[in-house]
């Protein structure tokens, strides 16, 4: 193919273009898909999608020709959502796979349309399947190494914190406070709702999980009892919230987290029941944790977008997580 044929615009056909297999981007807003769909309709494809010409010897010896998406999804989606029979396409030869998914990706950085998620599973890819190292990866977007390396570790979190970020409910900022709860799995989904129905900010998540942390090597080193910790996890599990026992001299306190009056009124039909016959996670999922000394409030359904309270160099330079490796030593805080 030469050169001038490679840089012109063709008119290809859309039932002909296959997907790209490396399309790192999952996530496809319908609402901003229909929009797009509509201008579309009147104003046309003003911006020709990159595609790779793959031909096929079909079974009677003809060949057939097909095409492979680069760069455009969305505009191929939205074009067929609109009906359109062509559309205007530049077509590239001799693209590796790697080079088809780097520039994916460089094409959805660069128009800003990979959520975190995806940016994260992208850069994934291309260490784990093209065994890039890092500095490679960061050196192909224009970011920094920390840039690439704290992208990636979000993907350690669970569907459903990755899903909240994915749609914004939550920001990259509230990730690294979850992140800093990665061995106590329990303890992040904890932090994770309190992030996400009290809408607070990335500092408030931040001393939360540093408080957690204080709690725990409070257990560690003044309550050595491993009956006491067995009863509170078991206590904990049986109710789907936080539980903390406080042992004194003789007797003491069971505090239980809750959120409102139907959080309390769930936690006693748990206590009440001999046979519990759906998990507490499932019952209490709609509510949220809060220490019995602070005040019933009450929440609106509707979801809001916590806030990244960050400075822009605090976003763009973030300290490596490495630097919490201390986060758990009793010598680091003060009564």
């Amino acid at each position: 193919m030469s050169t001038l044929y490679s840089n012109s615009i063709f008119w290809i056909d859309t039932d002909k273009i296959k997907p790209n297999p490396y399309q790192p981007r999952r996530d496809f807003d319908s609402a901003r898909l229909q929009d797009l769909a509509d201008s579309i309709k009147q104003y046309g494809v003003l911006q020709p999608l990159t595609v790779s010409r793959i031909e096929k010897i079909k079974e009677d010896g003809g060949l057939l020709t097909e095409y492979e998406l680069i760069a455009g999804e969305r505009r191929l989606r939205a074009s067929i959502l609109a009906g359109v029979s062509q559309i205007p396409a530049i077509i590239r030869e001799g693209d590796t796979s790697m080079m088809k998914l780097e520039l994916a990706i460089i094409e959805n950085l660069q128009r800003e349309d990979l959520n975190v998620v995806d940016r994260a599973r992208a850069f994934f890819q291309l260490t784990n399947e093209f065994k890039f190292t890092h500095n490679e990866v960061a050196k192909k977007m224009g970011k920094s190494r920390e840039y690439v390396s704290n992208s990636m570790r979000i993907l350690s979190l669970s569907e459903e914190i990755l899903d909240a970020l994915a749609q914004g409910k939550i920001t990259e900022g509230h990730t690294r406070p979850i992140l800093m709860l990665a061995d106590h799995p329990e303890e992040q989904i904890v932090l994770f709702k309190e992030i996400l129905y009290k809408k607070i900010t990335v500092r408030e998540a931040e001393k939360l999980a540093r408080k957690i942390a204080y709690d725990r090597v409070r257990k560690k080193e003044f309550m050595p009892d491993p009956e006491i910790i067995e009863l509170e996890e078991e206590f904990q599990e049986k109710l789907g919230t936080r539980v903390h026992i406080d042992r004194k001299e003789l007797g003491g306190q069971i505090k239980i987290d809750f959120f409102s009056t139907e959080d309390l009124r769930s936690i006693l039909d748990l206590i009440n029941k001999s046979n519990i016959e759906k998990r507490p996670e499932e019952m209490l999922q709609n509510y949220i944790n809060q220490n019995t000394e602070e005040n019933i409030v009450s929440f609106s359904e509707e979801v809001l977008v916590a806030e990244d309270d960050r400075s822009k160099d605090e976003i763009e330079n973030p300290i490596p997580l490495e630097d919490d490796s201390d986060l758990y030593n009793i010598s680091n805080f003060s009564l």
